[in-house]
């Protein structure tokens, strides 16, 4: 199979969706999709460091997450495209991911994650849900080289132009990636600024935040989608009805956190009674790690510098037997 690609692709090169590597197709989509997990792994454990938890537990969740949150987007398109059906499935190569159906996934999967490794779920995910904002917005970039999700078609020529407009075999149509994209930086902006410098409790916020923002986002640019874009299997449109559970859901769990915080510190944010702090004691999946100092970590004066390398050491006194005499060495 193998000899049969190479024969019939160049080893190099590109096309109009993608490009050849070693006799490969790999279409654009896919190269934005993974510059944009890539990103959001890197600030997710750079904002781990900050809040005051190990930052090497983001891979660990990213190599459980990422590949169940492919499998739930595939398997959410199968489930409500009535052009799909359960059995493409397990037809390759997948075309037609939802998003939805990746947050469902990832998230499932993440919970499990926590909760064997025994970190707290609210904190992690205070520092990975929200850079999917991102991610989701770099991926959108991927809709504009597929010439897919947009919405009506602009008649008035003064509109006809990117990225208010885009250009569908030779009909201008509304942006929505485009917008949707810009949306989700703005909120990814937001939210994340926030998580960097704000530590008080509860923990937890920031996801449930995520949840309200981008189910909003959808909901509102969801209807005015090309029809061909949206999934309605069984009549129903299924991505706007999940959109709308996200706002519920974000908002249900916001006031639930505020309301158990209230009661147990005596303020709905920080506390009255003890520690103010979401952040305070130091997080990580392995038993013997231990938090050194460092300027990114909120609360990082509180720990002693990281030791020298015993390699560094042994390096340090071989040096420094160098230096001796040959009197000295006798």
């Amino acid at each position: 199979m193998l000899s049969n690609l190479l024969a019939e692709s160049p080893l190099f090169g590109t096309y109009d969706k993608g490009i050849y590597l070693f006799g490969f197709a790999i279409q654009y989509y896919a190269i934005v999709i993974l510059c944009g997990m890539l990103l959001a792994a890197a600030l997710s454990a750079l904002l781990m460091k900050r809040r005051n938890i190990d930052p090497n537990f983001v891979l660990t969740l990213f190599v459980f997450c990422i590949p169940t949150a492919i499998i739930g987007a595939r398997l959410f398109s199968c489930l409500t495209d009535p052009s799909l059906g359960i059995a493409a499935l397990f037809k390759f190569p997948w075309e037609g991911l939802s998003i939805t159906g990746g947050i469902i996934g990832g998230v499932i999967a993440g919970f499990i994650v926590c909760l064997v490794s025994k970190v707290n779920f609210f904190r992690a995910a205070d520092c990975v849900v929200i850079t999917v904002l991102l991610a989701q917005a770099i991926g959108r970039w991927g809709n504009y080289f597929n010439a897919e999700v947009y919405g009506g078609v602009v008649e008035n020529p003064a509109w006809q132009w990117f990225p208010f407009a885009v250009d569908i075999n030779g009909t201008w149509h509304y942006a929505f990636f485009f917008y949707e994209s810009v949306v989700n930086l703005i909120g990814f902006a937001i939210l994340y600024s926030l998580a960097w410098f704000y530590k008080s409790k509860p923990n937890g916020i920031f996801m449930f935040a995520y949840f309200v923002w981008y189910g909003t986002v959808r909901s509102i640019m969801e209807p005015f989608r090309d029809p061909s874009f949206i999934l309605d299997g069984g009549g129903i449109w299924w991505s706007e009805v999940f959109a709308v559970l996200m706002i519920v859901f974000g908002v249900g769990g916001i006031a639930t956190l505020l309301y158990l915080n209230h009661r147990k510190e005596g303020a709905l944010f920080g506390s009255k009674t003890g520690d103010p702090c979401g952040i305070t004691k130091y997080l990580s999946a392995e038993k013997d790690a231990a938090p050194y100092y460092s300027k990114i970590n909120m609360l990082g004066e509180n720990y002693p510098p990281k030791p020298v390398k015993k390699v560094e050491e042994k390096s340090s006194n071989k040096k420094s037997d160098n230096t001796m005499s040959e009197e000295e060495r006798q």
